[in-house]
């Protein structure tokens, strides 16, 4: 009967986008994380974006830990845009929460998203800070801009994108992600800046409700095409959000000099700046 009831009464559908999880452990407290949430009425989507059968059954898996959990599978890697698209289509919640496989949610994580939106009908989504953590631990704090605006939106996105929460309506109206090959890695990027264009705001939440995963795994050499797709992404974006001038160019071509960078240099960079806030 409790099962019933709380399917009847979904407010927030979390969606995850698994493909091929090498780490069995952090893709279980990723989703125990959820399931431990102070708000009973989420229901969660894990899609399986055409992972090799050893990783499928990890993630059929995890997606067995509870009820509430929906499992869906495509049977090629179709890429992070087009599984969230599918996992927006399936949800039954009035808002959209992102979650990725390697995250950890803070238990009141849902519960203060769902009350902001609920009380902010101004905003289209909101976000949060997170903790930046690693296998020995919490290392450092990602702060963002609190209503960011457009000039935010230059050095890299002002949204953390496993921890933000959006409006389905807003989702639906804007035909969700872009499924591309040049929006590819940066889908949330371009996401923001063409919601924020079409007179969409969003708004973070000065706690931090997420502990974001920030490894060495996170810093592997992409190929340098995917760093050529952001620096579009960027001069698309901000020409739409009229920042691309002389001045900011450098920001447009960024990705070029960061894809020169070594993964073991960028984090030692990124720990340099995040370490202790």
């Amino acid at each position: 009967m409790e099962a019933v009831k709380r399917a009847k009464n979904i407010k927030i559908s979390v969606i995850m986008g698994v493909y091929n999880p090498t780490q069995k452990q952090q893709l279980f407290a990723a989703v125990r994380s959820i399931i431990g949430q102070t708000f009973p009425w989420w229901e969660m989507i894990i899609y399986d974006d055409g992972s090799s059968p050893d990783y499928a059954e990890t993630i059929r898996e995890a997606a067995a830990l509870d009820d509430r959990i929906v499992y869906m599978r495509e049977n090629r890697n179709r890429g992070l845009a087009y599984a969230l698209n599918q996992c927006i289509m399936k949800s039954r919640g009035k808002y959209i929460a992102r979650m990725d496989a390697d995250d950890i949610s803070k238990p009141d994580r849902l519960e203060k998203l769902y009350d902001f939106l609920e009380n902010h009908i101004e905003y289209a989504w909101v976000g949060s800070n997170s903790e930046l953590f690693n296998d020995q631990g919490v290392w450092g704090t990602d702060r963002r801009a609190k209503i960011p605006q457009n000039r935010d939106f230059l050095p890299y996105s002002p949204y953390i994108h496993p921890a933000v929460a959006f409006r389905k309506s807003v989702l639906i109206e804007n035909q969700g992600y872009k499924v591309s090959e040049t929006t590819r890695r940066c889908e949330d990027y371009e996401l923001f800046m063409r919601l924020q264009s079409r007179g969409y705001h969003g708004y973070n939440i000065q706690e931090p409700l997420l502990q974001y995963r920030e490894d060495c795994s996170a810093y592997r050499k992409r190929r340098y095409k995917f760093y050529i797709q952001e620096m579009k992404v960027r001069y698309n974006g901000f020409k739409k959000l009229g920042i691309l001038r002389p001045g900011t160019m450098i920001y447009v071509v960024k990705p070029l000099f960061v894809g020169l960078v070594s993964p073991s240099v960028m984090q030692h960079i990124k720990k340099k700046i995040k370490r202790g806030g």
